[in-house]
């Protein structure tokens, strides 16, 4: 006679947190920016974004945005504006509370037009609800980034 086991092991891997895929998400989407991979960061964002970043008329890749699309294209139209080798972002502080995470650190680029320099502090506020991100508000130091895009 032969019995057979209804009883299935529990999987070993343990459950991630809601603050630990926040983490990996928002690693993966600094990780995307670093690369200028426009594609993987269309797919991190989620459909509809609350973007918020202090609008600034003299600085052309700053505008409203909400769609994917429209947030991935920053990195590649702040690319464009900018000189890529110039290009400059620490981040000293990384907390993640849940489905928020917040990065601060510091930035600085230079204007390609204009070639002025620009640098200053920054804080990232990034919502991650079912793996894409949400909300994208940044505040950085808009009035040197404005002086060095002025003529």
């Amino acid at each position: 006679m032969s019995v057979k086991s209804t009883v299935t092991e529990a999987s070993s891997a343990p459950q991630q947190t809601v603050a630990e895929a926040t983490r990996a998400v928002v690693e993966e989407f600094l990780a995307a920016r670093l690369a200028g991979d426009t594609a993987k960061l269309v797919r991190l964002f989620a459909d509809e974004v609350d973007w918020q970043l202090a609008e600034n008329p003299g600085v052309p890749w700053i505008r409203p945005r909400s769609t994917a699309a429209e947030c991935a294209a920053q990195a590649e139209e702040l690319m464009a504006y900018t000189v890529p080798e110039d290009a400059r972002a620490s981040v000293h502080t990384f907390l993640v509370d849940g489905t928020d995470a917040v990065l601060a650190g510091h930035l600085s680029g230079t204007v390609r037009a204009t070639g002025k320099s620009f640098e200053g502090p920054f804080a990232l506020h990034l919502t991650v609800e079912n793996g894409r991100i949400t909300r994208h508000h940044l505040y950085e130091n808009s009035r040197s980034i404005a002086e060095a895009c002025a003529p």
